[in-house]
């Protein structure tokens, strides 16, 4: 009996391990792809908050059930994304954000007429420090559903993000 608990609590810690050892793999590849963004600006890049991560975690776990781009309308800067890959990748959901670049005018300060650049001008806003991500397989239609969050907010009216 005494064999059977201990090998109970090694078969449990050795799960734990796995899943931390995870969330650091995922936590590292979303900050390389949004730094990778930022120094290509010549920003500083952002470092992980524990704070913003867990209320990324948070809200993507409530999207999990429907997977809606829906923004959590929270305290911070955000950038949603959903795939219908079974297991986005960290770098492939922030690769969406980044590729919005190319419709983006540095000289306006502006998106070209008709198109979405604010998740891209978000990544690399030079005022946001901080960001936490989270991602989930979500639960009713299959797929991925990503959200990342920034401290403090960028796109703000009237500023360029660098």
């Amino acid at each position: 009996m005494a064999f059977c608990k201990i090998s109970l609590a090694l078969i449990l810690c050795l799960a734990l391990a796995v899943g931390l050892a995870h969330a650091e793999d995922s936590k590292k590849k979303f900050l390389d792809a949004h730094n990778s963004a930022r120094a290509e600006e010549g920003v500083e890049p952002l470092v992980w908050d524990q704070k913003v991560a867990s209320y990324a975690r948070d809200y993507a776990e409530q999207r999990k059930g429907d997977c809606q781009l829906q923004h959590s309308d929270g305290p911070y800067g955000e950038n949603i994304a959903w795939s219908s890959t079974e297991n986005l990748l960290e770098k492939d959901a922030v690769k969406m954000w980044v590729d919005e670049k190319a419709d983006y005018d540095y000289e306006t300060g502006s998106c070209v007429q008709g198109k979405m650049c604010g998740h891209y001008t978000q990544i690399v806003w030079r005022d946001s420090r901080k960001v936490g991500c989270a991602k989930v397989q979500c639960s009713n239609k299959g797929g991925t559903f990503v959200t990342c969050n920034y401290e403090p907010a960028g796109n703000i009216q009237g500023e360029k993000p660098y």
